[in-house]
């Protein structure tokens, strides 16, 4: 019996499914097993697949080759994408399952399948992509298993036909169309529309607002949008290996926009399908509620009917059956359209509330209350009636009258509060409570011009008023003073005779104590404190003799000393004179000529054993070209710091060797940029200064009789012997300067024009590259083309990137035909290029990029075009020099050795790594030195062959120079030596005070190669 016969056995009551609290469904028996199956299908598919796919090693079975590693880390990296996409896919399940209990769900339920179909496209062009690139790890899609694993399962037919539900388990969407690798701008556009689609049906739900999913959602539409209008300009070009591995790199841009929804989308499914729900059924239960009142109202409104429907026809019988009868009729209104309205809300296919005619959303919602309100209202009217027509007592009708319109004024003013919060939540949306609202009316009413000016006239009679009853009061007081002056004299008698002290001083003597308080002015405001008379048993206070005599309102005050200096002035004074004792300082120090060395950091070889222990290294060879590289790496394995040269005093922004290897040219932000002579040790040939700002480049002309320093705004044109023969003042900004082969022109690097000049600054040509802004370029040797790198300004629509990384493009520009013959794309952000020639003259081409991105090498092929016999260039990766661990890049990348076999590029952390240009293996790494590096720029001297020479800038402004220590001469005579290097010696230190010599090394930092293998596992080039 098949697995299929087994699942139809089981009826689907015996297999219940009950939503949990978090809003997810649990899965029957039949599901989990339906699951299970699927898993074990594609393990064994899985399996069965990779059976074949043996690991392939080159020569040697325990140590991978490049391409073996290359393939295992882009296999991987794809799994880790097509890791997320399922994910993506499982949430997007859960999420219809979960939202199939909501109202007006059908929508989200529909662009949900639909993402999910867009999901399964994508990742099918993404395997196809990554198994043109990565054949043995990845595999084609076969069509057949697709449509064996994706059908739909048949059930056999029985005796009775039933209806079938849905069921809950719905299998991942099957590809059913062929795609073809071009279709990927179409398809990453489609997917933009796709998400937009969803999280447009997400937010018409108005009961629940998640800000994560909507801002994870929109970042991830932006950076879709972008990457498909970048990626129409290559149409024709998705089977190159260049774009297809640009297409594989976007894996993990995307991959990481699709966790943050996939972890948004499980969090909305807890939190944010429960609070929907729950908002929905409190809507449905209140329509529930008014159903009920309103049937048991109409109830009520029919049994009082058959009291007044018999009365005699008069009008305030007639006015009480009208009013009873439309009672009846608003409150079974009221009944049915709440009823209308909860089987409405809970309809799971209703239109969402912002696709809803008006009238008919403010029926469905507001009618209900508003006939029941009306039912109740006429049904009042008419019992009061009922009591008149009736022909009840007076007090009844009263009393009946009185409390229908206390009930009735009630209801209608509660039903106006309720109208009026309405109204506030309509116009402020939150943010304002219709208390505030009230009292904000009430202050705009107050201050209208009629209140403002009867409160003037108030407060101006408040004011006469005041003053009235002031005069009043001090003329009653002027009168009882008078009339009780005898009467206070007679009690000071009494006092005086009972020995009570008194009071004295310059005014009257018998004046009352209150009035000498009230009146301070009139009693002349003495300095001396006298002692007042109250009824309190507390002491008089006596001010003693000193406080008289040195009181502050004396008449003769001593002279005011001179104000003393404020401690935020001594502290600005301190400073300055600190500053000025430096500068002081400090010119006479560079007036002395001291030659006092300073703090250097230092770099050791990684390669290279202690001075004791270097005949004991053991350098085994690569074993892809073993004679070659057992060559080169006991030649790398002997570069030390050998002389270090105190050049500069600011940092250190570029160096270069000239063509011929005889003269290092170093720029700095010093302003200032040095000549050096070549030798041991080097001597400083000339000072190059300048006044317009820091120094950022040095170029060599071919030549080498000419030097270029490039200025931010300018350029200078120097000879070989120090005099500035140019200079070019531009109107942008300079990114970089480039010499043509021949020497009789340059290039000079503005944004997105690269400007030809001459060595007298005439512009000889321009050439626009559109919206790529160029950060470096090289030139063919044949000076008809021009490579340029760096990032894209804007997408051919005008997009920029939201999230993900801006692109950067490889240009290949004819100079002849002033077009663009080939451009590359790339993820990593370059900042540099070097052309270089291989032995069989071949050009090869060196990327540098920042941070993460390693160096990678491409091949210059020059194509034919069979239609019109044309040539175009075109750009191949060769390699991608990986080091053992993943470090952050400085930038820039060189060439070295002989015919440019080797490849140089330095980590923020000041290590370098050096790799074998052919083979891609990891030869070499000089490590900083373990406190912090200091590396700028490297400078490797193509003249100097055997041993190996190249210089290194740092942070303090000093140059190292790297190369093989010469052995120790036979034995001759001290004072000898001393007398014929005394002059040289003394040269160098006169001009160069902070330079010293070499430093001897320190095994302790130095990490020896022991096995160039070892280093060649741990880093290959992709």
């Amino acid at each position: 019996m098949t697995l299929n016969n087994i699942l139809a056995e089981i009826p689907d009551s015996t297999l219940p499914v009950s939503p949990t609290p978090s809003g997810r469904q649990s899965p029957s028996r039949r599901e989990t097993i339906l699951s299970l199956v699927e898993m074990l299908l594609q393990e064994s598919d899985v399996q069965r697949i990779n059976i074949p796919q043996q690991p392939s090693f080159e020569d040697d079975g325990d140590i991978p080759s490049v391409d073996e590693y290359h393939q295992a880390e882009g296999a991987e990296a794809f799994r880790k994408f097509e890791r997320s996409i399922n994910n993506l896919d499982k949430e997007l399940r859960n999420f219809s399952n979960a939202a199939r209990q909501l109202g007006s769900s059908v929508a989200i339920l529909s662009s949900a399948y639909r993402l999910r179909e867009r999901l399964a496209q994508i990742h099918y062009l993404y395997q196809e992509n990554a198994a043109n690139i990565f054949p043995r790890k990845i595999t084609h899609i076969s069509r057949e298993s697709i449509s064996e694993f994706h059908a739909p399962e048949r059930r056999p037919r029985r005796g009775r036909r039933r209806r079938r539900k849905a069921p809950l388990h719905v299998p991942r969407p099957a590809v059913t169309e062929q795609l073809d690798p071009e279709c990927f701008p179409e398809q990453l556009e489609a997917l933009a529309r796709e998400v937009t689609t969803f999280l447009d049906t997400l937010n018409e739900f108005p009961e629940f607002t998640d800000e994560v999913v909507n801002a994870s959602i929109l970042s991830f539409e932006g950076d879709l949008k972008y990457w498909s209008s970048c990626l129409k300009e290559y149409v024709g070009q998705f089977r190159h290996p260049a774009v297809q591995r640009y297409i594989h790199d976007l894996t993990d841009e995307m991959g990481e926009h699709i966790d943050g929804i996939t972890s948004s989308l499980c969090m909305f499914i807890d939190v944010g399908v429960p609070a929907i729900r729950f908002a929905q059924e409190h809507a449905a239960n209140n329509l529930l509620n008014l159903s009920t009142v309103a049937t048991f109202f109409s109830a009520v409104t029919a049994t009082t009917m058959q009291f007044s429907y018999q009365l005699d026809h008069d009008a305030v019988s007639d006015a009480v059956n009208t009013m009873w009868f439309a009672s009846m009729v608003f409150s079974i209104a009221a009944a049915v359209n709440s009823l209308l309205g909860l089987t409405w809300k809970q309809a799971m296919y209703r239109s969402p509330g912002n696709r809803v005619p008006w009238w008919v959303l403010i029926w469905i919602k507001r009618s209900p209350l508003v006939f029941l309100v009306l039912s109740v209202a006429c049904f009042s009217i008419g019992l009061c009636c009922f009591t008149y027509a009736s022909h009840q007592s007076f007090v009844t009708t009263t009393l009946t009258t009185v409390l229908t319109t206390f009930t009735s004024f009630g209801l209608a003013a509660v039903s106006a509060w309720f109208a009026s919060e309405r109204w506030t939540y309509a116009r402020h949306r939150g943010q304002k409570w219709l208390s505030d609202v009230l009292i904000e009316s009430i202050e705009q009413f107050i201050q209208t011009p009629v209140l403002c000016w009867i409160r003037t006239v108030v407060k101006f009679l408040g004011r006469n008023i005041e003053k009235t009853w002031a005069a009043l009061l001090s003329l009653y007081e002027w009168l009882r003073n008078l009339c009780s002056s005898s009467e206070l004299d007679n009690e000071g008698d009494d006092l005086e005779a009972s020995g009570v002290p008194t009071t004295s001083g310059s005014g009257p003597s018998h004046r009352p104590s209150h009035l000498e308080s009230s009146n301070p002015v009139k009693l002349g405001m003495s300095s001396v404190t006298l002692p007042v008379l109250t009824e309190s048993p507390k002491p008089a206070h006596v001010v003693p003799p000193s406080a008289l005599v040195n009181s502050p309102t004396e008449k003769e005050t001593p002279l005011p000393e001179a104000s003393p200096i404020s401690p935020g002035r001594q502290l600005w004074l301190k400073a300055f004179q600190n500053v000025r004792m430096r500068n002081s300082m400090a010119a006479l120090a560079s007036t002395s000529g001291n030659t006092a060395q300073p703090d250097r950091r230092r770099t050791t070889s990684s390669g290279l054993p202690g001075p004791y222990d270097r005949k004991r290294a053991i350098i085994e060879p690569v074993t892809v070209l073993k004679s070659r590289i057992s060559t080169l790496v006991p030649k790398l394995a002997a570069l030390e710091a050998t002389q270090d040269l105190a050049a500069h005093n600011a940092l250190v922004r570029h160096l270069q060797f000239s063509p011929d290897g005889r003269f290092l040219a170093t720029s700095s932000w010093d302003k200032t940029s040095i000549i050096f002579r070549v030798g041991d040790p080097f001597i400083s040939h000339r000072t190059l200064a300048h006044t317009q700002g820091f120094v950022g480049q040095v170029a060599w002309s071919p030549t080498g009789n000419l030097l270029l320093t490039k200025m931010a705004r300018g350029i200078n044109v120097w000879t070989e012997g120090g005099v500035c023969a140019k200079t070019i003042d531009r109107d942008a900004a300079v990114e970089t300067v480039c010499w043509f082969p021949g020497g009789e022109a340059f290039l000079s690097v503005e944004e997105s024009i690269v400007t030809k000049l001459d060595i007298n600054g005439n512009e000889l040509d321009h050439y626009d590259f559109g919206r790529l802004k160029i950060h470096d370029v090289a030139i063919t040797p044949d000076s008809l083309r021009v490579l340029g790198v760096g990032p894209l300004l804007e997408s051919p629509t005008g997009l920029h990137p939201i999230k993900s990384r801006v692109e950067n493009r490889l240009v290949v520009y004819n100079m002849e035909t002033k077009m663009i013959e080939n451009q590359t794309p790339v993820l990593n952000a370059v900042r540099d290029i070097t052309i270089g020639q291989t032995p069989g003259g071949g050009l090869i081409v060196l990327i540098g990029s920042e941070n993460k991105g390693p160096p990678q090498l491409w091949r210059l092929e020059l194509v034919k075009d069979r239609g019109n016999k044309s040539v175009t260039a075109r750009l191949t990766l060769r390699h991608t020099y990986m080091p053992k661990i993943p470090i952050d890049f400085s930038g820039r990348s060189y060439f070295g050795g002989k015919n440019n076999e080797l490849v140089l590029c330095a980590g923020k952390a000041g290590d370098i790594h050096i790799w074998d240009q052919e083979s891609g293996a990891l030869l070499h790494v000089i490590r900083a030195q373990a406190h912090s590096g200091d590396l700028t720029c490297i400078a490797w001297n193509h003249a100097a062959d055997n041993p190996y020479m190249f210089a290194t800038g740092s942070h303090d402004g000093g140059v190292r120079v790297w190369t093989k220590i010469p052995e120790e001469p036979p034995f001759t005579d001290p004072t000898f030596e001393l007398d014929t290097n005394a002059d040289v010696r003394s040269q160098s230190l006169y001009k160069f005070p902070r330079s010293s010599s070499p430093l001897p090394q320190d095994d302790t930092h130095g990490e020896s190669l022991h096995s160039s293998s070892l280093e060649a596992n741990g880093g290959f080039a992709k």
